[in-house]
């Protein structure tokens, strides 16, 4: 069993842990159990994993290229103890990395009752047509959209150094039943921990096509065959090492799924959403006076609203693009119980979405006390306070994001990738997230659902 995060080895980002378990039968090699699993800690020089300050890697946490974590089913004591030893919180590490480990063996006992049942030969000729069924799939829609040369662009605040916007731009070739996505002409890499990984800019540039894929077609080797990803090395979406990269599953992720997005949509405009809010996330601790330890929260609550689309309205609170709704807000109670918090208020954001005939959809609202004993450290790690969620065919733009503390009387103002801001018993994390991106203009709006969206609080 193998073990590795390293994102210029095929990871993503250095908190994302993948656990691989190879499967033999009769002596061959013929499948992998895998599962990759975001942890809240991986060392580093911030909690919580996303270190704003880092220029390389190695300030970003833990880097481990692919190793053996067990060596003839015998679990290595020798490399858990290194991994917990350079984590803040290794109990809460090893429980997490030992159910990644129990997941891939169940994957194992699985593939290999697969084996015993129908064969090798046999199960791979299945594996090798779902692939290609998958392929032709692709293949098919791709041919229906019309040949040519399309070109988008989305913009990043700043990297958290130089405060400026960063471009990536995506120019899309459609020709026939195959296509190519060129990012070679966006930014530079930067400074900042929102560089890519080349593994990581393949997987969003494909997400993007997989927005627009009808729902039957497969996530999988094959749906990736007839796209071409091209993204020379140096730039901010296939940076050289050691450049920080922790930021980019979220940002330059979400703006290769935008650039391609806006693309997209002068090819096959009722296929493509508006913009979706983008990920801005704070990771707090420090010390809770009910059990005198030392916590680490990262802040899942008021997600950001997806973008409009043809002949639907966005989502509420679905968060961002990159993961499709994949990230759900946890429960408040729990986070309560769990955490020293109180969570004031926990609803929409009303008029956050942009205006459209189909509307953005509305971000959220979070106001949470702290109640811990002692100041508290918060750090900050996104993007969309200074880029809106782009609205399409004269839809307007959805709210930008607006965090800020609030302590006896004053308001401080939180960026979007800022470290070791201090938070005192009894302040307030005061977040409103930004809504979806219309779609269409907002005068073909019907008036019923005008009406509805005022009865329901929605928009004034």
């Amino acid at each position: 069993m193998f073990i590795l995060n390293d994102p210029y080895f095929g990871g993503s980002h250095l908190p994302d842990i993948t656990i691989i378990k190879p499967v033999f039968h009769e002596g061959h090699l013929l499948f992998y159990g895998v599962n990759r699993a975001h942890h809240s800690d991986v060392g580093g020089g911030t909690h919580g994993g996303y270190n704003p300050r880092a220029t390389e890697i190695f300030q970003e946490g833990i880097r481990i290229p692919p190793l053996k974590l067990y060596d003839q089913g015998v679990p290595r004591d020798d490399v858990f103890q290194m991994l917990s030893a350079n984590v803040r919180q290794p109990e809460n590490f090893l429980g997490d990395l030992n159910a990644q480990i129990g997941s891939t063996m169940i994957a194992a006992q699985r593939i290999a009752g697969l084996l015993e049942s129908y064969g090798a030969d046999r199960l791979l000729a299945a594996v090798k047509e779902i692939l290609s069924a998958t392929e032709r799939q692709v293949r098919q829609f791709i041919s229906e959209w019309p040949d040519g040369v399309y070109h988008g662009e989305a913009l990043v605040d700043d990297d958290g150094f130089d405060n400026k916007l960063i471009p990536i731009r995506a120019k899309v070739t459609i020709s026939g039943d195959s296509m190519a996505i060129d990012l070679g002409e966006s930014n530079p890499q930067v400074t900042g921990f929102i560089n890519s990984a080349y593994a990581n800019t393949r997987s969003l540039a494909h997400a993007a096509i997989m927005y627009i894929a009808p729902a039957d077609v497969a996530k999988n080797e094959g749906s990736m065959r007839p796209v071409d990803i091209i993204a020379p090395k140096g730039l901010i979406v296939n940076a050289n090492p050691p450049a920080p990269v922790c930021m980019s599953t979220n940002h330059c992720a979400e703006e290769i799924v935008e650039a391609v997005f806006k693309a997209l949509a002068q090819a096959v405009p009722q296929s493509v959403n508006a913009g979706f809010s983008r990920r801005l996330r704070y990771a707090i601790t420090g010390k809770d006076p009910r059990t005198g330890r030392q916590f680490i929260w990262h802040f899942f609550l008021a997600r950001g609203g997806g973008g409009a689309a043809q002949g639907y309205d966005g989502w509420p609170n679905v968060g961002e693009v990159n993961v499709a709704g994949g990230i759900r807000s946890p429960s408040i109670e729990v986070t309560e119980e769990r955490f020293p918090f109180f969570i004031r208020r926990h609803e929409l954001r009303p008029n956050s979405g942009g205006k459209g005939a189909w509307r953005g959809g509305l971000g959220g609202i979070c106001d949470l006390v702290y109640e811990g004993e002692g100041p508290a450290l918060l750090n900050t790690a996104g993007d969309g306070i200074v880029v809106a969620p782009f609205g399409l065919f004269d839809g307007e733009d959805g709210l930008p994001h607006d965090y800020k503390i609030l302590s006896n009387g004053s308001e401080r103002p939180l960026g979007s990738k800022e470290t070791e801001v201090v938070v005192n018993p009894g302040d307030h994390v005061y977040c409103l997230s930004s809504g979806g991106g219309g779609y269409g203009n907002p005068s073909e709006r019907s008036q019923a659902a005008l009406d509805w969206d005022r009865r329901n609080g929605y928009a004034e």
